[in-house]
């Protein structure tokens, strides 16, 4: 069986991962991120029903623009209570935070790249990365070197279960 992830804080539960990220991208830096939401979409997060893959954060007008994030309708709503599945969310951040951001994706040409989706203390948080794009040589790298690293740990508890016995 494999291992899970560790939350990203301690006491967070985490809903949601875009695994595909960390290989795409280069992540550089990282935020954490509250996000506004409906209640229905926090009752669907709970549920874990929602897809980050596809989604992506926009800086426009001097706020901070969650858009591709689907969050599938809650089980137990009625039909006209329920939210948008697809709809752009706002992202919650400090100003400092924002300008930074706001400066680095403009100067070194950066991308915004949600990482995962959790709970903190009762509150949905998104981790939110600036990544570099990866080329396909650069994947097939990374790819190799974490075999690597897993073929490494694995000669090394073998040989610290030979050793003991």
């Amino acid at each position: 069986m494999a291992k899970k992830k560790p939350a990203p804080t301690p006491g967070a539960t985490v809903v949601a991962t875009n695994r595909q990220a960390r290989r795409d991208y280069e992540i550089l830096d990282t935020w954490e991120c509250g996000i506004q939401l409906q209640g229905s979409e926090v009752k669907s997060l709970r549920e874990s029903k929602v897809t980050l893959s596809d989604a992506y954060a926009r800086l426009d007008r001097g706020e901070l623009w969650l858009v591709g994030l689907h969050i599938n309708a809650y089980s137990l709503a009625s039909a006209q209570g329920g939210h948008e599945t697809e709809r752009t969310r706002k992202l919650l951040v400090h100003r400092h935070e924002l300008e930074e951001m706001h400066r680095r994706v403009n100067i070194e040409r950066l991308t915004l790249v949600p990482l995962s989706l959790y709970f903190k203390d009762g509150r949905a948080k998104l981790e939110l990365g600036l990544g570099r794009g990866r080329k396909d040589y650069d994947k097939r790298h990374a790819i190799a070197e974490r075999d690597a690293e897993r073929d490494a740990r694995r000669a090394m508890r073998a040989a610290n279960r030979h050793a003991d016995a």
